[in-house]
């Protein structure tokens, strides 16, 4: 069984704060990385808004299919 096959089999098994909390716990690592690792915020703000665009057009596409 290859890796995505496991997560679909296995994210129905997710009740409704599952998500939520996942998602929480993502912009928390995100945070902690950002903390210890300053370097990453001296970024110009047009480049945090380029990773945001690229990474929210598949689930966005995802979406409206």
């Amino acid at each position: 069984m290859g890796y995505f096959a496991w997560v679909n089999k296995n994210i129905k098994k997710l009740g409704v704060w599952d998500v939520p909390f996942f998602k929480i716990s993502l912009i928390a690592f995100g945070l902690m990385v950002a903390k210890l690792w300053e370097p990453i915020l001296m970024l110009d703000w047009y480049w945090y808004l380029i990773i945001f665009v690229v990474t929210a057009v598949k689930p966005v596409m995802s979406m409206f299919k």
